[in-house]
């Protein structure tokens, strides 16, 4: 399993924010490239980078960061948050970012993933932000009628390779992952998963390394490595 530290940016600085809302934002950080090197040095192999700026307008907003971030380290990085086009994602590739994370675009227009999923098979993730069992979209400023599990098995089908899963009533607020909306997902698909949204402590990393066998391939964490909460050394020697 691996440990992917979220670096969320927001301006160009480094922030977290609670259940995704744009007004409970903590700043960490004015240098994000030198986040991204601390984690680098402490033994991460993937960063997970997210633009809120972009997420939320629908236009990646970040890329001159993204892209200093991406060649500062010699760790791949995934990154989303404001990608629509097919351009965007190739700017982000050749800008060297190793995997993109799509939202909702995906959820307006499967035969967009079609589509790119024929370029860049490899190199793109769906990220299925919940509330509830259900999508959100834009940000999460909406949610959307469509069920998680449905439309994961519906991504399989189209020939999706990595899922992210997020429960935004979790993210930030350090009260562990949704094991319950996790495991449903894990018995409804084949694509493995990164978990996102609650993980606050090394029990919470092992009990989802102990899901492994079951699909999950990864976890993200960003409040908690921040805040102290988890040592991100410990957590990776557990993985």
């Amino acid at each position: 399993m691996i440990i992917f530290p979220a670096i969320d940016i927001q301006g160009g600085k480094v922030v977290r924010l609670i259940q995704g809302k744009f007004d409970a934002v903590t700043e960490y950080s004015h240098d994000p490239v030198s986040i991204a090197q601390q984690w680098q040095e402490m033994g991460a192999e993937w960063l997970h980078l997210v633009d809120l700026d972009g997420a939320k307008t629908g236009k990646i907003q970040n890329l001159d960061v993204i892209k200093r971030v991406a060649s500062s380290v010699d760790i791949p990085v995934q990154m989303g948050g404001g990608i629509r086009t097919k351009e965007d994602i190739a700017q982000l590739i050749e800008g060297g970012v190793s995997r993109v994370i799509l939202g909702t675009k995906v959820l307006d227009d499967t035969t967009f993933l079609v589509d790119v999923l024929s370029s860049w098979t490899d190199k793109i993730a769906v990220s299925l932000d919940c509330t509830n069992g259900f999508v959100a979209r834009h940000g999460w400023t909406s949610t959307s009628d469509v069920k998680a599990t449905e439309f994961a098995k519906e991504l399989e089908l189209l020939g999706l390779k990595c899922l992210i899963y997020t429960d935004i009533a979790r993210d930030g607020m350090l009260t562990g992952p949704n094991y319950e909306e996790l495991k449903n997902m894990l018995d409804a698909t084949n694509i493995p998963i990164i978990a996102s949204g609650g993980i606050a402590s090394l029990d919470d990393i092992k009990r989802l390394k102990s899901l492994e066998d079951r699909g999950i391939m990864g976890a993200i964490t960003g409040k908690a490595i921040y805040e102290g909460k988890l040592d991100l050394k410990e957590a990776l020697a557990v993985c």
